[in-house]
């Protein structure tokens, strides 16, 4: 890694704690078993996660929060359920599908599921329809217990508009793979035990963070990381600690 990408790297870590010390744990994926999680990950596509609570809310009702409970539903049924989340004739079918993988090729568990590599279980989820790159690792990460880093668009907001990658990579189609990689850079010096926990508190902070100040339209007042922007960038983002030995400075 060259000296630039190194710094990048260690201001996004940064990020991390700036976020953190702002915002606290943020404790997700908000789900009560793993299949929820993935029912969440397919749900809140393209759609505000009030409407997925909704429909979680009608799975729940129809006894239909499980791989079982989809299992028995016809498509014209799920669609039917799924509906307040929007695209149900997409989404029905994903899901089944999904399922249909789960039954084929890991006998109905996804312990087991979980326990095979994410080089293997990464190429087979893109595979299935509705699928995209941030699906599948939401998937892994928060559902199957993989230590693989999310790049949303929120983060790539923040990149963009931090400078932490070059604008045409943060523009265009490779951004989710740089962005991927450039957290995985971020946390290189954590003990990798804890990778898995860290992606997925660095992934609900940049939600946090995004959807407050880092959406569309940019609203940098009162930001955590607004220190960090290239024309206001003096010193470095404070990280958690000392972001602590501050407040209890000035009491």
């Amino acid at each position: 890694m060259d000296r630039t990408s190194t710094i990048q790297a260690q201001r996004l870590r940064r990020t991390h704690d700036a976020l953190l010390a702002a915002y606290g744990t943020q404790h997700w994926w908000p789900a009560k078993t793993a299949f929820e999680v993935v029912l969440g990950a397919y749900l809140t596509q393209n759609t505000a996660w009030t409407q997925v609570e909704r429909t979680l809310g009608n799975l729940r009702a129809a006894k239909a929060l499980s791989v079982a409970g989809i299992r028995r539903l016809s498509d014209a049924e799920l669609q039917q359920l799924i509906r307040p989340s929007g695209f149900a004739t997409r989404k029905a079918p994903a899901i089944q599908a999904f399922v249909s993988l789960l039954d084929a090729e890991f006998g109905d568990s996804l312990a087991r599921m979980a326990a095979a590599p994410a080089e293997r279980l990464r190429p087979r989820l893109l595979a299935l329809p509705g699928v995209g790159p941030e699906t599948a690792d939401a998937i892994l990460l928060y559902a199957l217990g993989h230590a693989v880093p999310v790049a949303d668009e929120y983060l790539r907001r923040v990149a963009e508009r931090h400078a932490l990658l070059p604008a045409p990579v943060a523009r265009n189609g490779r951004s989710y793979a740089a962005l991927a990689e450039l957290t995985r850079a971020a946390f290189a010096n954590d003990p990798e035990a804890e990778h898995t926990a860290l992606y997925g508190e660095f992934h609900a902070l940049i939600v946090a963070v995004g959807k407050v100040h880092c959406g569309k339209t940019a609203d940098c007042t009162a930001c955590p990381l607004r220190d960090d922007l290239p024309h206001t960038r003096q010193r470095p983002l404070r990280t958690r600690g000392e972001h602590a030995k501050a407040v209890n400075k000035s009491k």
